[in-house]
């Protein structure tokens, strides 16, 4: 059937699924409430108005936010929350989803940030023990014992690290046009994508969007593939646009440099001055960790002292905003919550009980008996 695909986004019950993906953790905003009063009605309406072509997406609400750094967010209605979602989990994830490495980490179901950390360093010792098992080999052929691990250097080599200058502002709708017509063919579809896509000034898809996340995982996957399968480059992932190459030889990652820079600027995109080539001895920083490979083939994860540093500040802040009873303890308990649960990941038993200590003398009145790890 030609319309098949389009079908499945204004079905009654994706689009109830998307209401009440949209839903989580915004019950209590007003816009939710009145999209939720009269439900039935709405999601009727907005799936005729999406079958007879009358949808538009709603004006942005714009703000900034400044946590990791100053970004400009624009966020959509509500209404347009729900046809997103719908799109995105009945379309473009399962299209889309089909042409990504392995590698490619950010908002893929069993994938994400720790994913991409297990990866990492799955990666490290495998970059190791690869180079010891060679050099033991060439030592045997010529009948010399192993050398010691501080001696025989398999932890040496190098790391290019990358980031894309202000990705999401970045991106060209032409470009990214072009790319969903490789995946989805659907004429319908491809209005519904166009009028999002254009929905805001070119350059750019706005952060807040889920149809944005969807877009920029995929906007660079054909640059995931031209790294692993041109490149030849074994140990490589990608979260969003930052990026990594592991590789023993400098001089081979200064020409992969050039040729990702000639990819990315034909994408109308550039690396900012972060991207670098730099000893793997010094550790990968990646996903909110700066990972380690000792001597000895060992894979060491600290949490970034930015991490620390900014949890603390948070939390100084939070004890005001409770103060004045701008906050709940429950909210404050869940934010501390899930950044412990991040630096857990990471070998951090000092840095984390130090963190519950600073918890608990700055919130005397939670009950929250943190868990050993």
């Amino acid at each position: 059937m030609q319309n098949a695909d389009f079908e499945r986004v204004y079905d009654f019950g994706n689009l109830y699924a998307g209401f009440l993906k949209a839903r989580r953790g915004k019950r209590g905003k007003a816009s939710v409430a009145k999209f939720e009063a009269n439900l039935l009605e709405a999601l009727c309406l907005l799936s005729e108005m999406l079958k007879n072509k009358t949808y538009r997406p709603s004006d942005y609400f714009v703000f900034r936010v400044y946590e990791p750094k100053e970004r400009i967010v624009m966020t959509n209605a509500f209404k347009d929350k729900v046809v997103q979602h719908s799109l995105c989990d009945n379309i473009l994830e399962p299209a889309f989803s089909r042409g990504f490495i392995r590698d490619n980490y950010a908002s893929q179901k069993d994938r994400g940030t720790h994913d991409g950390l297990y990866r990492l360093e799955a990666f490290m010792r495998s970059y190791y023990f690869t180079r010891k098992n060679r050099a033991e080999q060439a030592r045997r052929e010529a009948g010399l014992p192993p050398l010691p691990p501080k001696e025989a250097g398999c932890a040496d080599g190098w790391v290019l690290k990358c980031d894309i200058s202000k990705y999401f502002y970045s991106i060209q709708h032409e470009p990214l046009k072009r790319m969903v017509r490789s995946y989805v063919r659907d004429p319908d579809v491809l209005w519904l994508t166009d009028m999002i896509i254009d929905s805001t000034e070119n350059p750019g898809i706005p952060i807040g969007n889920q149809t944005s996340q969807w877009f920029a995982v995929m906007y660079l996957s054909g640059l995931d593939h031209f790294i692993k399968e041109k490149l030849g480059i074994r140990y490589y992932g990608r979260y969003m646009d930052d990026f990594y190459l592991i590789h023993e030889d400098k001089a081979y990652l200064r020409y992969c440099w050039a040729e990702i820079e000639r990819y990315v600027g034909e994408l109308g995109l550039k690396l900012n001055n972060k991207t670098n080539i730099f000893p793997l001895r010094n550790g990968i920083d990646f996903l909110g960790f700066h990972t380690y490979l000792t001597d000895s083939g060992k894979v060491i994860r600290k949490v970034r002292r930015s991490s620390k540093c900014n949890e603390q500040r948070k939390m100084k802040k939070q004890r005001a905003l409770l103060d004045g009873g701008k906050i709940t303890l429950a909210e404050i308990e869940q934010s501390y919550g899930s950044w412990r649960s991040h630096a857990i990941k990471g070998n951090c038993y000092h840095l984390v009980r130090e963190t519950d200590r600073t918890f608990k003398n700055l919130f005397k009145e939670s009950e929250k008996q943190w868990q050993k790890h």
